[in-house]
């Protein structure tokens, strides 16, 4: 991935750098996230369904399923961007807790009441 210019100034060299990126935007919202690397790729995981890849300048992460194509959905946005990407995983994010809350036993450590 060639260095790029992000939308707060910083730069990203790698796949690497744009995931810490996303990730420290996403925490900045209140959203917790693990982040791996290898390969030339580097992945956020945000929570259940919900795995966010960077490489080639861009993210992109897993909307749905289109059942008359029998294929998974995908939404991507340049990797530039980390501030406007983190922003759609948050919605998203939103959407899966709706249908994956935490247990009960978790729900303590992520901030919800029991």
């Amino acid at each position: 991935m060639k260095p790029s210019i992000t939308a707060h100034g910083s730069v990203s060299a790698t796949a690497l750098g744009a995931a810490e990126e996303l990730r420290t935007h996403l925490e900045q919202q209140g959203i917790t996230a693990d982040v791996h690397d290898g390969y030339g790729l580097a992945l956020v995981s945000v929570w259940v369904g919900l795995v966010v890849w960077c490489k080639d300048d861009r993210y992109w992460w897993r909307t749905g399923w289109d059942a008359q194509r029998q294929r998974f959905t995908y939404a991507w946005h340049p990797a530039t961007d980390p501030i406007r990407a983190a922003r759609r995983v948050a919605f998203r994010y939103a959407e899966l807790r709706k249908i994956h809350p935490p247990s009960e036993l978790m729900a303590g450590a992520y901030g919800d009441p029991a």
